[in-house]
């Protein structure tokens, strides 16, 4: 027991003594305890990802918003699973920003089947097609999710997949949202 209040404690000075980061700790149970806090915002590299009309979106537009950055694949499949809950987070949740990466080779059709087969509507197509930002920023398999604050720095990173629409989920990125 002292161990864990030990690291709540640590947890809560490591992102400014904030008592909203202190919840965060303590709300972390189940499937979330996959939810690793960085002890220090981490660097995210300028990235800019294609819209499904090939378009470039810069990550640096949600600037000034908490991000949930989710990394997946067409072919993955904890990804069919988990988009449809991170879609479900974005119309329950409308002042974060809730942004799926298809990394690698995923066609616009392909991820255009993807959404209409789990029902996804509230959720952007934003594709990283060379991997550039997935290498970047370490990630190895899929899915990965990583939460940026308002500056744009990786706070908190998930590896696998979550229950994104529970409501420790939820209540944990309300805490995130309401230290800033």
């Amino acid at each position: 027991m002292r161990a864990k209040l030990i690291a709540v404690l640590y947890t809560a000075l490591a992102l400014g003594a904030n008592p909203a980061a202190a919840d965060v700790a303590a709300l972390r149970e189940g499937e979330m305890k996959k939810l690793a806090l960085h002890e220090a915002p981490v660097d995210l590299p300028e990235a800019v990802f294609l819209d499904a009309a090939d378009g470039e979106q810069p990550l640096a537009q949600w600037q000034g918003k908490w991000v949930v950055l989710n990394f997946w694949a067409t072919w993955c499949a904890p990804c069919r699973e988990e988009m449809p809950m991170l879609d479900r987070l974005q119309a329950a949740m409308p002042d974060l920003a809730v942004l799926p990466v298809a990394t690698g080779r995923n066609s616009v059709d392909g991820i255009a089947r993807f959404y209409d087969e789990a029902g996804v509507t509230h959720l952007p197509v934003l594709r990283d097609p060379k991997s550039d930002l997935a290498r970047a920023a370490g990630v190895m398999a899929l899915p990965v999710t990583v939460i940026l604050n308002p500056e744009g720095d990786e706070v908190a990173r998930l590896i696998g997949d979550a229950p994104w629409d529970s409501d420790n989920a939820k209540a944990i990125l309300a805490a995130l949202m309401a230290g800033n």
